[in-house]
This record gives C-alpha cells, structure tokens and sequence, in this order.
C-alpha cells in the first residue's frame, strides 16, 4: 500500500467544518475525506483566519498548520494540495500549488471566476506537468453512476431537463469580481452533471459525438428590482439530444436540485434526496399500449459515497490504476457553457 501525504489550503465550510453537518451523508468536507482514506496522510493546512485554523488543528492534532499557504509551501512537500478556498482566490492559490509541483491538485468546483483564468490555470499546470482534479462531486456519486450505467437502457435520448432552485441570486454584475452566484457557485454542478451524463451515453453507444452544449436560446428571464437576474431558462439542441432545457431560479424560498432524462423506451429522474429508473412496459391502464414503469431491479445506495469516491480517486490516479474522473479540460468546457449564457443574460 502506497501512503500519500497531502495538505488542505483553506479550512471553511468546505475545507472542514461540513464535516460537522449531521444531516449531511459524511464525509461532507476535504479534511474527513482525506482523514478518512487509509492511503492518505494529512500532513498539514493554511488559512488566513487563525481561529478557524486553531479548530482545524484540534481535529487533524498531528498536521502543521500556517498562516499562509507560501509558508505552508517553504515547510512541507505533500504529494496532494486540495485547494478549497473561495471562489475569487481559486486562480492565486492554484498557481502557488501547481508551482509548488505536488503529483496532483484537487480544486474545488469552479475552476475560476471565469474562462480567462481556468486558461491560466491550464497554461500552468501543463509547463509544471502537475495533474489537477476539480470536484465536481455527482461525477463520483453511486447514484449517479447506476444512472449513468442505465442510459443505454432507455432507448434513444428524447430530452433532459436540468433544474437549479434556490434563494441565491442566479446572476449580479456586482458580485462579479467574487463569484458570489448561483450560475457560478451551484450551476457549475448543474450543467457539469448534463454533460457527464451526455458522455456517458456516447460512450456506451460508442458514438463520436462530442456533447458540449453550445448556443443557447434563453426564455424565461426575470430580473429583480436591483436588476440581478432571479430566473432563466436556456435550452439547446445537440445531435445526442434535441432538447436540453436548463433551468435556474434564485427565487425560491428552498434548494433543489434535479435532472430529468427522457429517451424512447425510459426514464431517469435523479437529484438531491432521490433516484428512479423507469422502462417501457406494457400497460396496466389501456389495452394495446404501452407504459413507463418502475424499474425495480434497481437499487440506488442510501449512501452515494460522493466525497469518499472522490479522494479515492485521486488515490488511485496517483497508482496509476485510473484516470481521473474529473479532469480539469471537463471543467473548463462546464465554465465555457456558464460563461456563454452569462453573456447572453447581460445581453437580454
């Protein structure tokens, strides 16, 4: 068994402290999924807030802790940097661990406030030859991966639809410069899922396809009073699917998160706190048809393993018994989409 060593730059809710949430599935955060793999040794962790880094040392006793990520760089050589700091701090930090030559970075979703900076990031990783992993966490997710499995089982892709509801603003020109959005903060999982999704069938159907969703028609536009975008709707045609409807509401008063596919002869209905397969069977109802029932063959697991599956990942990349399951070209693609319907958003 290989041990890596690894070190944790930022220990918020993230980095840490989900770790605490009881109503989570666990490990919820960087430090509990690292702590928690017996290939894996947490040697040390950075944060600008000291008493913030004072409660991450109470739990990780063993690990160096400082104040900055550059003195944490001059100290210790982990073969693992987790980057989990916020979202305007994503391109900086990147660079310094890259440049500090690990054998892998994993970032946290989304790469960078925008395209321009993933680029650099990119640019960057490959002069330096360091791998980076961005944690787009349904990719390593059980449920989502029976779902995947299933997608060839339900006949030709007729729709998808995507939902994104919550109480954040879906778009503000002010919160730029910060990332302080849905479309950036929870809508990087939204459209990242839908294209993990669409690969998945073009692999089990051995197609050539390559599923990026491009041009966008947007409907269903609202703007509050301060003239931050609350609601959306952007739909597209693919040669895979000729309609993928993307919704995102900051409107609601509650979170939800869901994906819908239709094809032929089924259908998939997956999100937060459920799962369900249906196939083509011949109906109860109506004499001569034929309806979409239950798929009880399949068995989703109470526990999606998310986080876990994630760092495990890693483990075996760096034991070169797998690839990466969330690559840092596939992240970028997911901001190009993000930073395609932002324009149209601003345009409108």
């Amino acid at each position: 068994m290989t041990l890596y060593t690894a070190a944790l730059i930022g220990t918020g809710r993230i980095g840490f402290s989900l770790g605490f949430d009881k109503k989570r599935e666990q490990p919820a955060s960087h430090t509990m999924a690292l702590c928690k793999n017996k290939n894996i040794r947490l040697i040390a962790a950075a944060d600008t807030d000291s008493e913030r880094l004072a409660h991450w040392k109470k739990y990780v006793p063993h690990a160096q802790t400082f104040a900055t990520s550059d003195a944490l760089y001059e100290t210790v050589h982990p073969d693992i940097i987790t980057i989990a700091v916020n979202e305007d701090a994503h391109l900086t930090e990147c660079l310094k661990a890259i440049r500090a030559k690990p054998r892998l970075v994993i970032l946290e979703k989304p790469v960078a406030l925008n395209v321009a900076e993933a680029l650099k990031i990119k640019t960057c990783a490959q002069e330096n030859g360091v791998p980076v992993m961005v944690n787009h966490e349904r990719r390593f997710a059980r449920d989502y991966n029976i779902a995947a499995d299933f997608m060839h089982k339900i006949g030709d892709i007729q729709m998808i639809r995507a939902d994104l509801f919550s109480g954040l603003r879906v778009y503000s020109k002010e919160k730029e410069a910060t990332g302080e959005y849905s479309l950036l903060h929870d809508g990087t999982h939204l459209v990242d899922i839908v294209q993990f999704l669409l690969k998945q069938f073009c692999t089990h159907t051995q197609t050539e396809e390559t599923p990026l969703l491009t041009e966008p028609t947007i409907t269903g536009m609202h703007k509050d009073e301060k003239g931050d975008v609350r609601n959306f709707t952007a739909s597209y045609t693919t040669a895979i699917c000729p309609s993928v409807t993307l919704t995102m509401s900051g409107r609601s008063k509650f979170f939800a998160f869901s994906v819908d596919i239709l094809g032929t002869t089924g259908r998939i209905c997956i999100g937060n706190g459920f799962a369900k397969c249906y196939v083509r069977k011949e109906s109860k109802l109506y004499t001569g048809f034929y309806s979409l029932a239950r798929e009880k063959t399949i068995r989703f697991p109470k526990k999606t393993g998310y986080f876990a599956n994630m760092v495990q990942n890693a483990v075996d990349f760096l034991d070169g018994t797998a690839q990466l399951v969330s690559p840092l070209d596939a992240a970028i693609a997911d901001l190009r989409v993000l930073e395609e319907i932002k324009i149209f958003l601003t345009q409108i």
